[in-house]
């Protein structure tokens, strides 16, 4: 496993952590009869990853429950990172959601607070003042956010340091590189990528739009007339399934699995400090793993940027996958 500083933390991230979003969350996900979370945890800090990603949403409090207890003892081994969702940024409501995480965790401190969307209703210095309380306490070592734009990410690291900036990116969602990625720099915000296989359509696993389920098919890539859409756009279905098959066919040549290229892409991009994978079992963990020691030469960079420079262009700016630029809470 290699290792890179968090921001001005102080505290050293595997490249690769662990999403534990999955194992909590079986109505998104779908039931796998092969789950197993104690012994994907385990797997994963044998791997030496230590940075283990979670959030208060993802299945009601779930995911933190089963990370709580599939970490056990192993707890002073790894940092936690976990996400407050806006509506809780309120002073008050943050240290109760904060107590309630910690309870679930099965721990007295969150390694990595994050807020995880800005909130529009709460003026950010007062969320941060609660976040920095929390922080004098003991109960939470680094504060983080989560899907901040430019503007967001300025006006968030004003009130004080802020050394991360979890977002949606991967080989098929660029967005961040036009303008976001920089302002992370700049900060000195180390970039926590989620969704670097977006969910699952970057393995290969299916070779149709009508085979993904329907739950994946709510981004910008499909159009609007999908169930589940919000974002109102025509979509890019026919270049997001060309780019797949050139994405295949150039992971192929190479010898090595399309998810397995997609994470060593993402691992590698300036700015990036960790990227987040979700595994539901020790099989899914170790074939994630394996993208760390892949090593991509410049030429093949280069052809996975030409192959997906036309979909980035598609997209454009708006970093918020699933919902237009209008309405985008990216800012």
């Amino acid at each position: 496993m290699k290792y890179q500083r968090l921001g001005a933390s102080g505290m050293k991230v595997s490249i690769m952590a662990f999403g534990g979003w999955q194992i909590g969350d079986p109505k998104y996900w779908g039931v796998d009869a092969e789950a197993d979370a104690q012994a994907a945890v385990a797997a994963a800090i044998d791997a030496g990853i230590n940075l283990f990603d979670t959030a208060e949403v993802y299945g009601v409090g779930e995911s933190e429950r089963v990370l709580g207890r599939a970490l056990g003892t192993d707890r002073d081994r790894v940092l936690i990172a976990a996400k407050v969702k806006p509506e809780d940024c309120g002073p008050e409501r943050l240290r109760a959601a904060c107590e309630a995480s910690l309870q679930r965790l099965c721990t007295d401190r969150i390694d990595l607070y994050q807020v995880h969307w800005p909130p529009r209703h709460v003026p950010f210095e007062d969320a941060y003042g609660e976040m920095q309380r929390l922080r004098e306490e003991g109960k939470v070592r680094a504060i983080g956010v989560s899907n901040f734009g430019c503007a967001d990410l300025e006006a968030w690291s004003a009130c004080g340091p802020c050394v991360s900036n979890q977002l949606g990116y991967s080989l098929l969602f660029r967005a961040i590189e036009y303008e976001i990625a920089p302002a992370c720099l700049r900060h000195q915000a180390g970039i926590l990528v989620y969704m670097p296989l977006l969910q699952g359509i970057l393995t290969g696993r299916w070779k149709s739009i009508e085979e993904m389920p329907q739950l994946r098919r709510r981004t910008r890539h499909f159009a609007c007339t999908r169930e589940g859409t919000r974002h109102g756009e025509p979509g890019c279905e026919t270049l997001l399934m060309d780019t797949l098959a050139k994405l295949e066919e150039t992971a192929a040549g190479i010898g090595q699995p399309l998810a397995t290229v997609a994470l060593a892409w993402a691992m590698a991009r300036p700015g990036v400090t960790s990227v987040i994978v979700g595994a539901r079992n020790p099989r899914q963990l170790l074939r994630n793993v394996a993208a760390v020691e892949l090593d991509l030469d410049t030429q093949t960079m280069d052809r996975l940027d030409a192959i997906t420079e036309p979909l980035k262009h598609q997209l454009g700016t708006n970093a918020d996958m699933w919902l237009g630029e209008k309405d985008s809470r990216i800012r």
